[in-house]
């Protein structure tokens, strides 16, 4: 199960990285479902240094259990909000939401189980 959770650690906190950059540089893509879900564009940046201390904080779990435990938190309610941002307006165009709120969960859960209550 350890192996399982490193992978997974990793990968997710690949995807946010990848995310958060995405965020900082404005990409067009990410502009337009700012766009589409009425989120400002000057959130963009503050949304991305979320992202990347998701990723810096799942990679520290490593380490120090409990903060990964906190990022992983984090990440889940983040993820929910960003879901709940699509419903709100009615956009149901959320799969990419809808899988990071899955990886979330699963390195949250398997966190817990691997280190248990350090």
């Amino acid at each position: 199960m350890f192996a399982v959770y490193v992978v997974l650690t990793v990968l997710t906190a690949a995807v946010l990285a990848y995310g958060a950059c995405l965020d900082f540089v404005r990409h067009p893509s990410i502009a337009a479902i700012a766009d589409r879900v009425s989120v400002p564009r000057t959130w963009m940046v503050p949304l991305g240094a979320c992202l990347a201390a998701g990723s810096a904080g799942l990679l520290a779990g490593f380490v120090v259990p409990w903060i990964g435990a906190a990022a992983g938190v984090g990440l889940v309610l983040y993820f929910l909000g960003a879901v709940g941002a699509h419903l709100r307006v009615g956009d149901l165009r959320i799969g990419g939401a809808l899988v990071c709120l899955a990886l979330s969960v699963a390195v949250l859960v398997l966190g817990i189980a691997v280190h248990g209550a350090e």
